[in-house]
């Protein structure tokens, strides 16, 4: 099952991704944005504003920062020209692995 959100603007936080990550299942999906996320984080040319934008990639640098320590899968969808789902699916736990929100709060000491 895929949670998807509609428009542009981040609807998923980084503190909610993080701890939908530690709270799904495996193979839970997650649209944690819906465009063009290339163009939408780029300051000059994103209709996004500024907060909206600051926003954004801070959600999609931790959702790469989770794919890194292996918590889930980044993937995309195509939805249309210039727009995409961009999709976090969560990868089977390990316990040698720690929780998301446990190891952002290890970087920020």
């Amino acid at each position: 099952m895929t949670t998807r959100f509609v428009g542009n603007a981040p609807k998923v936080s980084e503190f909610k991704l993080m701890a939908w990550v530690d709270t799904a299942a495996p193979g839970a999906r997650l649209v944690y944005h819906d465009g063009f996320l290339a163009v939408d984080m780029t300051s000059n040319v994103s209709t996004l504003r500024k907060p909206d934008l600051e926003d954004l990639r801070a959600t999609a640098s931790v959702a790469f920062r989770l794919c890194e320590l292996g918590r889930i899968h980044l993937v995309q969808e195509r939805l249309g020209p210039d727009r995409f789902a961009y999709v976090a699916i969560v990868r089977p736990h390990n316990c040698a692995v720690p929780s998301a929100a446990v190891k952002q709060l290890a970087s920020a000491a």
